[in-house]
């Protein structure tokens, strides 16, 4: 599986496909890590640069832009309580207000603050980002949610704290009453942190670390999948669920979308535009197990902002259902997208980021698009591999310049099974050799997970410390019951520490499963001793 698609869909690519950048300079352009688009019209956006300056544009709504008045632009202007505050994360509400954490875990939030959104101890609306701080003071803020009037965060401890409006119960606090300073969520998490929060318009949900999922605040459509449509004032368990390890969470207007460790997508709550991907328009109080022929899901999108769905699966197909630019799409239908970035930017009413985007302006060819059309060109090639029979052209200067181990091949000295520039390769594949040297050219790595295996081999083999972590988390998407035992033992093997480590949980989230496999029954004697008792010390044998 190639590596650009998941770096594509976690955020790279084009600023020009969002029309509110159509105005940007390209030299300021350049410079922007971050980027999110917002607002009820999708005119609104905020920027990060690379030198951690903070500009706003579009049309100011409520004061989102930032600017301490009320003054439109369609030019950048700069934020200035935000700049170089390292800024890692937005949540913006559609009501509209904004938020936005640091890297050292502040809050600032600023905009509309009717029903106390801003978390500032007051209704009086915020022009320009002010630090909240009260209960949230020695806290370090990692995550950020708004619906359309109130907020979340989650804090490095795997706490959550809400504020703003409740008339539906959707800042868990037990009650209906707005709260206009942050608050910790208490609910029966059994001492488990929380991992993620999301924001419907006026509900909201948490994943906890054991794959748990919970729901509070309005389910007149079913959104919270508690299999009614009551209510909620406290957080309460998704028991549809029980048994299945829930990685990721997503809420749109009034629907929720979730993935389990296996791949799995799940879906509930309204679907009067299909965006539930049932192939009907039937809403649905409890989670419903859908895209069984798209193949294994690795990330599904979603904003209260609209009612549309997109997720992308492990082989890098990006697809979307629901309300896609005023039509109802009741299934999910493949596009040509290879970011879910991408499906918001042109099929989303309005169009604005689910989350905020990491962005890539370019300007003609580049040297990474010189070197991959090098690739394997026997035109100008000096140097040919020979591969199960088959031949891969390369450069040495490329080679030499990217891996160790050629730059050691190819002193002049070294000879050893090379005939007239042709180098025989005998103990790895054609498919992980030829995957290998494309990424030397590339920087992508192009194998479905059953082969990263061996080009796990190689890495190792090579000491290719970047592309080792590569293929672990390429190894990771592709982790099942039926063989998690082996990938688990591999990973010992290549001393590809992450790797072994995710293996062990996944095993200990489907332990029973697990040991009755034929991949395990494989394991040797010493390490199945000592995955017992690692399981042991994580108390999996508690009664």
């Amino acid at each position: 599986m190639s590596s650009a698609p998941l770096e594509a869909r976690f955020g790279m690519m084009e600023l020009n496909n969002w029309t509110i950048f159509s105005l940007l300079d390209r030299e300021f352009a350049a410079q922007i890590r971050l980027a999110c688009v917002f607002g009820n019209l999708g005119n609104e956006a905020l920027l990060v640069t690379r030198d951690d300056e903070v500009f706003a544009l579009g049309s100011n709504g409520a004061g989102c832009l930032g600017q301490g008045d009320m003054h439109s632009s369609l030019q950048p202007k700069q934020i200035e309580p935000l700049c170089y505050k390292k800024v890692v994360g937005f949540a913006y509400g559609s009501g509209p207000h904004v938020l936005a954490y640091t890297e050292s875990g502040e809050l600032y939030s600023w905009g509309h603050n009717g029903y106390c959104q801003l978390g500032n101890g007051s209704t009086n609306q915020g022009l320009s980002p002010t630090l909240i701080q009260n209960s949230l003071t020695g806290r370090k803020v990692v995550s950020v949610a708004c619906g359309s009037h109130h907020s979340m965060c989650l804090t490095s401890d795997g706490d959550i704290f809400s504020w703003g409006q409740n008339n539906c119960g959707q800042i868990g606090s037990g009650s209906t009453t707005n709260q206009s300073t942050p608050r910790k969520v208490s609910a029966p998490f059994n001492g488990r942190k929380v991992i993620a929060v999301t924001c419907g318009q006026t509900s909201s949900m948490a994943v906890l670390e054991n794959g748990e999922v919970y729901g509070w605040g309005y389910n007149g459509n079913g959104q919270l999948g508690l299999g009614n449509n009551i209510n909620q004032l406290t957080p309460c368990r998704v028991t549809a669920l029980q048994g299945i390890v829930i990685t990721s969470v997503v809420c749109g207007y009034a629907h929720t979308l979730a993935v389990s460790d296996e791949g799995a997508l799940y879906a509930w709550g309204a679907n009067s535009y299909g965006q539930l991907g049932t192939g009907n328009k039937a809403n649905s109080c409890t989670p419903i197990k859908v895209g069984d022929d798209l193949g294994r899901i690795v990330e599904v999108a979603a904003t209260h902002y609209n009612h549309i769905s997109a997720a992308i699966t492990q082989d890098s197909r990006c697809y979307m259902w629901g309300q896609c630019r005023g039509q109802s799409v009741v299934g999910p239908t493949e596009t040509p997208f290879t970011s879910l970035h991408d499906v918001f930017a042109c099929f989303a009413t309005p169009s604005v980021t689910y989350i905020p985007m990491e962005t890539e302006v370019t300007s003609g060819p580049s040297v990474h698009d010189s070197l991959r059309m090098a690739f394997d060109d026997s035109t100008t090639s000096d140097v040919q591999f020979l591969v199960d029979n088959k031949n891969i052209h390369a450069h040495k200067a490329v080679l030499k310049i990217r891996c160790e181990h050629f730059r050691s091949m190819f002193q002049e000295h070294w000879e050893e099974g090379s005939i007239e520039g042709c180098i025989d390769i005998r103990h790895f594949t054609y498919p992980v050799y030829r995957a290998f040297l494309k990424y030397l050219y590339t920087d992508e790595v192009d194998l479905p997970p059953e082969d990263a295996i061996g080009l796990l081999d190689l890495a190792n083999s090579y000491c290719e410390q970047q592309l080792k972590r590569r293929c672990e988390r390429i190894i990771k998407q592709g982790i099942t019951v039926e063989n998690v035992a082996m990938l688990y033992a591999t990973a010992i093997k290549y001393q590809a520490k992450e790797l072994e480590e995710f293996c062990f949980k996944f095993s200990l989230n489907h332990m029973t499963a697990v040991t009755q496999t034929e991949a395990f029954t494989k394991l040797d004697e010493g390490t199945v001793k000592d995955f017992i008792a690692k399981a042991a010390q994580s108390g999996a044998f508690k009664s």
